[in-house]
């Protein structure tokens, strides 16, 4: 992993700054809605599934399957050319809800693969990516979520 991607920054907004925060502090926190008790994610003013504009946060482990998976072989955003190549997979946690993050180590990986949480302190923000649930967390720049280095 090179660092900092050369891409745009996460610019959070309202429904999205918790979001952002609770990765700082290495959480997946997940809104769920006060009536129908769905979890969800993205952050939403309101609920996709009851309307309902009620909701509290939930931590999540993180813990969850892969759904699905591309690997990139050629840049898809530039400043991306030293990472290559790299996945990207959509993780459906235990709780429901399916969450984009990079595969990290660079592993293959396959749809139903059991996948952890780790997350990696750039500069100005902290990124969400996944590794295989039987990895090792021996990266310190990348920290398990169970307080990994």
């Amino acid at each position: 992993m090179s660092g900092l991607p050369a891409g745009p920054l996460p610019e959070p907004d309202l429904e999205s700054a918790v979001w952002w925060d609770g990765l700082r502090e290495h959480k997946i926190l997940l809104q769920q809605c006060g009536e129908c008790g769905r979890p969800r994610f993205p952050p939403l003013p309101s609920c996709p599934w009851c309307a309902s504009a009620t909701c509290h946060l939930m931590e999540s482990p993180g813990h969850g399957t892969v759904y699905s998976y591309v690997t990139a072989h050629v840049p898809m955003s530039p400043g991306y050319e030293t990472d290559l190549p790299y996945t990207v997979a959509t993780v459906e946690l235990a709780e429901g809800p399916r969450i984009l993050g990079r595969v990290e180590p660079p592993t293959p990986v396959a749809v139903g693969d059991r996948m952890a949480p780790r997350f990696f302190a750039h500069p100005t923000w902290t990124e969400l990516y996944f590794a295989p649930a039987n990895a090792p967390a021996d990266d310190p720049a990348l920290a398990a979520a169970d307080g990994g280095a």
